[in-house]
C-alpha cells in the first residue's frame, strides 16, 4: 500500500518543522513527553462524565534499544482510533490538544500542555521513521500510524491496554550532529530532569521514576521547610551560600502565575560579565520552556534568581520563542512590582539584610535609575543608599532630606574611589564646618544618575567639588573681595601661566588647612571627566584653580612675588599639586620633579 502523502502546502512545510521550527534537537522528548502528559488528562478528564472509559493512574514509560537505534514513549492516556490519527498526525500543525481545551469550560482548572499539532513532528529532528501504535480508550480496536517525511500510513494493529507507544527510529550520525547520545540512559535521564521533571505523572525508565512531578513552587509554602528553599535554591544555582531572601508567591488574574525567586547574599564573581546568565527561568504548566527568560524581569533587577511558571502563556509555534505581546509585559510588571515591594519591606523591616543586598547589588539600582533617560527613576530611587559623613553609614535620600538643617537648600555630594579619599578632598573641611552632610559617591554610576534626577523632594543635587557653594556670611564675602583686590596681580600671572589649564584662578574660602584645589564649573565635573575618559572619550571639564589666601604657602608666595623671577615655576607647581590632590595625572611628572628639586637645593642653600 503506497503512502499518503501528508495533508499540508506541501513536503517542504515539514521539512521546515522538523528542521527549522526547533532550534534545539534535544526538546524533541519534552514534546512527546507533554503529549503523552495530555492524553493522560484528557482520559481522567472525559472518566468524570462517561461510565465507558475506565480512571487510570496514569503513566509514562520510557525505553531505548541502542542495537536496534530505537526510543519509545508510552502512555496510557486517552488514545487514538483511525479518524483521530488521520485527523491529529496526518494533518500538520492540527491539535486535538488545543481543540479538546476550547470544548472545555474556561473556568475549568485542566491544564492542557500541548497547544500546538506540531510537537509530534519535532520527533523527525532525531528519527528517519516514527511509529504510533495506539488504542482508543473507548474501544477495542489498535490502529498503528507510520510515518516519514516523505509520508505516512494507517494500519490496523493489536495493543491490549488502551494509551500510546511511540517508537522512534534514531537517525545515524553525521559530522554535524551526533544522535547517538539520544540512546544514552543518562543522556535521557538529563532531558527528562531539564525539561519535563515537573510533569504531573510519573516518567518511567528502566523501572524507576525519574522526575520529582510536584515542583517546590507548586506546594503549599506550609508544606515548605527553610531548608527545601536553600537546598533548591544552592543546587540550581551552584551557590555556597544560602540566598539571603526567599519570594515564593502566586498571582491570579489575566496573567495567573506561580513564582519563587531568591536574591543571592553575594554578589556572583562573573556578575558584570557577558558570562552572567541573565533572566528567569521559565516554565509553562510545569513543563521548562526558557533558561534565560529575560522578558519578564527588568534589568534593574538582573540580580533575582528564580523560576516563573504561568498556564497562561502566549506561546509561539515552538514553544521555544515567546511571543511579544501584552501578556508578557504585564507579566513583566507583576513580578517587578513584587521584587520591589519585597525590596522596600526589607528597607523598612530588615535594615541589617538590606544594606547586606545593598552593597552587593545597589549598583544596579542606580543604574535602572539612570537607565533610558530615568524611565525608572521614580520607582526605584527611595531604594537608593548612600554612605554619607554621618558615621559613614548607609543612607537613604529621604533620610537625609528629613534631617538637613532648616538653613540647607541642596543635597551635598562629593566623588572619590573611597571614603577615605573623599574625607581628605580639601573642598570637604568647610560643608563638614557649616554641619552639612555629605554624601559620598563611591560607584561610577552615581554623577551619572543624578544627572538624570536632577533633585530629589525638591532638593537640587550639590557637588562640593563643582561651582560656587555660597556657604560664606557677607563678612566673609567681603574679606575675600579684599584679599583679592590686594593680590589682582599674583593672582593674574598665575592665571597668565595656565591659560591652556584652567578657565579661571581665584582664592577661596573654601579651603582651610589645604593650598588648593581644583573645582569645575557647573557643567562637567572633574570625577565625569575621568569617568568618561575610562570609556575613551577625550572630554574635559571647566577647570577652575582655588587658592587659599591664608595658607603659609600663599602668604610667603605673595611677599615674595614682588622680586621673585620664579613665577611661572611656583604656578605649575601650585598647579601640579591641585591636579594630585584631585587624583588627576600630571603632565610631565618629570619635569615636576625637576621643579621640586630645584627649589629643595634653592632652599637648603639659603
Amino acid at each position: 500500500m503506497a503512502m499518503k502523502e501528508f495533508k499540508t502546502e506541501s513536503k517542504r512545510l515539514l521539512d521546515l518543522m522538523a528542521n527549522s521550527i526547533y532550534t534545539n534537537t534535544d526538546i524533541f522528548l519534552r514534546e512527546l513527553i507533554s503529549n503523552a502528559s495530555d492524553a493522560i488528562d484528557k482520559r481522567a478528564f472525559i472518566a468524570l462524565t462517561d461510565n465507558k472509559i475506565e480512571s487510570v493512574e496514569g503513566k509514562i514509560v520510557l525505553g531505548f534499544d541502542k542495537k536496534k537505534r530505537i526510543i519509545t514513549i508510552s502512555d496510557n492516556g486517552i488514545g487514538m482510533d483511525k479518524e483521530d490519527l488521520e485527523k491529529d498526525l496526518g494533518t500538520i500543525a492540527k491539535s486535538g490538544s488545543l481543540e479538546f481545551k476550547e470544548t472545555v469550560d474556561e473556568k475549568d482548572t485542566m491544564d492542557i500542555i500541548g497547544q500546538f499539532g506540531v510537537g509530534f513532528y519535532s520527533g523527525f529532528m532525531v528519527a528517519d521513521k516514527m511509529e504510533v501504535v495506539t488504542r482508543k480508550a473507548d474501544s477495542d480496536k489498535a490502529y498503528m500510524f507510520t510515518g516519514t517525511l516523505d509520508g505516512y500510513d494507517i494500519t490496523s494493529a493489536k495493543k491490549d491496554e488502551p494509551g500510546t507507544a511511540i517508537t522512534l527510529y534514531i537517525k545515524d550520525n553525521t559530522k554535524e550532529k551526533k544522535y547517538d547520545k539520544y540512546l544514552d540512559n543518562g543522556e535521557i535521564r538529563s532531558l527528562v530532569k531539564k525539561y519535563s521533571d515537573f510533569i504531573r505523572y510519573p516518567i518511567v525508565l528502566e523501572e524507576e521514576t525519574i522526575n520529582s512531578m510536584v515542583p517546590i513552587w507548586k506546594k503549599a509554602k506550609k508544606d515548605i521547610k527553610d531548608e527545601d528553599y536553600n537546598e533548591f535554591y544552592q543546587m540550581n544555582y551552584y551557590d555556597f551560600e544560602k540566598p539571603l531572601k526567599t519570594l515564593h508567591f502566586k498571582v491570579e488574574g489575566n496573567t495567573s502565575y506561580t513564582a519563587l525567586l531568591y536574591i543571592p547574599c553575594k554578589r556572583p564573581f562573573n556578575y558584570f560579565t557577558n558570562d552572567y546568565k541573565l533572566g528567569l527561568k521559565l516554565y509553562s504548566r510545569g513543563v521548562f520552556i526558557k533558561d534565560e527568560a529575560k522578558e519578564i524581569v527588568s534589568d534593574h533587577f538582573r540580580f533575582i534568581r528564580g523560576i516563573v511558571d504561568s498556564d497562561d502563556l502566549s506561546l509561539n509555534i515552538s514553544r521555544e520563542i515567546l511571543q511579544e505581546d501584552r501578556q508578557m509585559e504585564t507579566l513583566k510588571k507583576s513580578v517587578d512590582k513584587k521584587i520591589k515591594s519585597t525590596l522596600e519591606k526589607m528597607l523598612k523591616d530588615e535594615r541589617e539584610a538590606y544594606e547586606t543586598f545593598f552593597t552587593e547589588f545597589g549598583q544596579q539600582l542606580k543604574f535602572g535609575c539612570y537607565d533610558n533617560y530615568g524611565m525608572n527613576k521614580d520607582q526605584l530611587i527611595d531604594l537608593i543608599m548612600f554612605k554619607s559623613s554621618k558615621e559613614d553609614k548607609y543612607v537613604t535620600l529621604k533620610e537625609y532630606v528629613e534631617r538637613m538643617k532648616k538653613s540647607q537648600k541642596e543635597i551635598y555630594y562629593a566623588t572619590g574611589d573611597s571614603i577615605e579619599n573623599i574625607k581628605e578632598l580639601p573642598q570637604i573641611e568647610k560643608v563638614l564646618d557649616k554641619g552639612y552632610e555629605v554624601l559620598y559617591f563611591l560607584d561610577g554610576v552615581d554623577e551619572f544618575m543624578v544627572s538624570i534626577i536632577n533633585s530629589y523632594d525638591n532638593k537640587q543635587f550639590k557637588s562640593i567639588q563643582k561651582g560656587d557653594l555660597d556657604l560664606d556670611t557677607k563678612e566673609e564675602k567681603k574679606e575675600i573681595e579684599k584679599k583679592t583686590e590686594d593680590n589682582k596681580d599674583l593672582i593674574a600671572a598665575i592665571k597668565e601661566v595656565l591659560k591652556d589649564e584652567v578657565t579661571e584662578v581665584k582664592l577661596s574660602n573654601r579651603l582651610k588647612s589645604q593650598p588648593v584645589c581644583l573645582v569645575s564649573d557647573d557643567a562637567l565635573s572633574i570625577d565625569m571627566e575621568k569617568a568618561l575618559k575610562a570609556f575613551n572619550q577625550d572630554v574635559k571639564a571647566n577647570k577652575i584653580l582655588e587658592i587659599n589666601p591664608d595658607h603659609d604657602l600663599f602668604k610667603a608666595l605673595a611677599n615674595e612675588y614682588s622680586k621673585s623671577k620664579e613665577i611661572k615655576e611656583y604656578a605649575q607647581l601650585l598647579y601640579d599639586q591641585a591636579l594630585l590632590i584631585a587624583g588627576l595625572t600630571i603632565k610631565d611628572p618629570v619635569e615636576y620633579t625637576k621643579r621640586i628639586t630645584e627649589l629643595m637645593i634653592k632652599s637648603i642653600n639659603k
